[in-house]
């Protein structure tokens, strides 16, 4: 998220879960009962082609919708192509978001408008929702209900995602003040106090799937300070088998597997791996060094279900930030630009 690597994500699950001020009681989970009866189904199939044609799909799509959310709530801003590179996925911290996320939501998008009831009936906003549910549910994870309604805006700028977004290398108390910081936790939600028991450890959660670049973590096991070059957090046969993997000057394109143990399953591994000190980034080993969110990492190491369960709440209450209803924003026709 703030650092250019394939992150899945969330680097940022929830900064903002614990109470909203949405617009959450616009949304319903049938909101298309009537004019697009088939929209889960026409989603879900499109994302099943794409997700069999490369697994990238499902950490991409995942971290496309946590980055449209983050900024301006979750409108489809992020979709929105700007022709002088001016918009929110032109900014440094959006540039690395994969093609197969974009991509995901327009297969998905043909899919919708392909049925004539349809047709531009749904918003891109809705769709991104969906296909964010269907390829957790198709790497493993939990299958859940998607509250629907959101209208698409018509605003996405470069200077917009400023600040927005966590950092990997980022600690506990960092991690806190960009959420009072944020423009969203200022106007939608209440910011976490502290550490709620599913407040910033969820904000890791897809990192049990995807990858990142040897470059945004080599600091830890090459020149992590003057008197320890390995981060002393850092498992060291996990330190020595990155540095294998990452020899010093490697191609800047070279990827590892965030969750080196389970890296294509939505599963609670993640969590069992920072319990042993093997978690890639600074900013997911410190919650299991920090007695503020220890006992929650162990929690979720030992019992997947409650990681699901916390995980859904999580998912669903950040689908409601800075929604759109009504007759606010647009059903985009082209989700790449405005009608």
């Amino acid at each position: 998220m703030g650092d250019p690597c394939f992150f899945v994500v969330l680097s940022s699950l929830l900064l903002l879960i614990v109470s909203t001020q949405t617009s959450s009681a616009q949304l319903t989970r049938g909101f298309y009962l009537n004019t697009c009866p088939n929209v889960e189904q026409l989603v879900r199939s499109a994302v099943e082609q794409k997700f069999q044609q490369t697994f990238v799909t499902a950490p991409a799509t995942l971290r496309l919708f946590f980055h449209d959310c983050f900024v301006r709530g979750c409108d489809a801003s992020i979709l929105l192509a700007s022709p002088n590179n001016k918009a929110e996925k032109d900014h440094p911290d959006d540039i690395s978001l994969a093609g197969d996320g974009f991509d995901t939501v327009a297969k998905a998008k043909a899919a919708v408008d392909s049925d004539p009831q349809c047709r531009n009936k749904v918003s891109c906003a809705d769709i991104l929702a969906l296909a964010t549910r269907d390829v957790i549910n198709l790497a493993g994870g939990p299958f859940y209900k998607v509250e629907l309604g959101r209208r698409d805006g018509r605003i996405s700028t470069i200077a917009s995602v400023q600040r927005q977004l966590p950092h990997p290398d980022f600690n506990l108390d960092k991690l806190n003040s960009i959420v009072k910081e944020s423009e969203l936790a200022g106007k939608l939600v209440m910011p976490c106090v502290i550490i709620e028991p599913t407040c910033h450890v969820l904000d890791w959660c897809a990192h049990t799937i995807g990858f990142s670049h040897c470059n945004h973590f080599s600091r830890r096991i090459y020149n992590f300070s003057p008197k320890k070059l390995i981060d002393p957090t850092l498992n060291l046969h996990y330190a020595f088998q990155l540095r294998q993997s990452c020899p010093l000057r490697v191609d800047s394109r070279i990827a590892i597997n965030m969750d080196p143990v389970t890296p294509q399953k939505f599963d609670n591994q993640y969590f069992k791996n920072l319990q042993q000190g093997m978690g890639l980034f600074t900013s997911d080993q410190v919650l299991a060094t920090d007695e503020r969110s220890r006992g929650t990492i162990n929690l979720f190491a030992s019992n997947e279900q409650a990681f699901y369960n916390a995980f859904i709440e999580a998912i669903t209450k950040m689908g409601r930030i800075g929604v759109k209803t009504g007759r606010q924003g647009e059903i985009r026709f082209d989700c790449s630009r405005v009608n």
